[in-house]
């Protein structure tokens, strides 16, 4: 009897399923790891006027390449297949502005957090805006319904002339040509308006909401993850990680989820 249970224990075990974690074996023999990243979602990913990829993802891509010592290969990956990418082995990572969710963990696993995504209020260095408070007698523009309108409605003050445009291009162009003082956008789309207009001098002022963006990594390659989370540690430690989120967002990467 005693035989028996230990020999269905045993076979209990080996039936387990097991996750051979060869991902950054892999990656180390090769000395190449392939990094999905995108390629239409300025200022984290975009082609540039030399046709190369560039954005804060895509330095976080080379950064860790040059932590691990191997040379990387970018791939460009929609919003809607850079998962699949992981899933089918056609990329090591995925850094494409992924946020983290209970949906997405069943299926990838995620590294720490490598920069911040958010909402925010922007403003010319000259324009003193350093709080909700300070935009009280200020005009405001905001794309009706975004996430940053309902967040800017809980704290405008009432004397804020909130002005509502039907889209985000409407948004920004109304704070170009200076219908409006202030901006209330995501940082992609502020990223790309700075890039286009430097001489509007647009300055990062104060968050309105944040959702951190993670690195994608296959379901069960904890040693890759781990070592990815040791790399983005210690850039996080040396200011590198600040320093590409100044670079491309306009302000540091402050604290994030690990």
């Amino acid at each position: 009897m005693q035989r028996r249970f230990l020999t269905a224990a045993l076979l209990a075990c080996f039936a387990l399923p097991t996750f051979a974690q060869t991902a950054l074996d892999d990656v180390m023999a090769k000395k190449l790891i392939t990094i999905a990243i995108p390629t239409d979602f300025p200022p984290y990913g975009f082609v540039g006027t030399d046709m190369l990829p560039q954005g804060l993802d895509i330095d976080t891509a080379r950064l860790i390449a040059g932590k691990l010592g191997v040379k990387v290969e970018l791939v460009p990956v929609t919003s809607a297949n850079r998962i699949a990418y992981l899933q089918t082995k056609k990329a090591d990572l995925v850094i494409s502005t992924l946020g983290k969710n209970a949906e997405r963990e069943k299926v990838i696993d995620f590294t720490a957090a490598y920069s911040p995504f958010f909402q925010a209020v922007f403003a010319a260095k000259s324009v003193a805006v350093k709080s909700a408070a300070y935009l009280a007698g200020k005009t405001v523009g905001v794309t009706r319904g975004a996430i940053e309108d309902l967040e800017l409605t809980k704290i405008a003050p009432a004397t804020a002339d909130v002005k509502r445009f039907e889209d985000n291009n409407a948004t920004v162009a109304a704070f170009v040509s200076g219908q409006v003082q202030v901006l209330a956008t995501g940082a992609s789309v502020a990223g790309n308006m700075m890039a286009r207009n430097p001489n509007l001098n647009t300055e990062y002022k104060f968050v309105l909401k944040d959702s951190p963006n993670f690195i994608g990594v296959g379901k069960g390659e904890d040693k890759l993850r781990l070592k990815v989370n040791e790399i983005l540690a210690a850039a996080k430690a040396s200011g590198e990680l600040d320093a590409l989120s100044k670079k491309w967002l306009g302000r540091p990467a402050g604290d994030l989820p690990q």
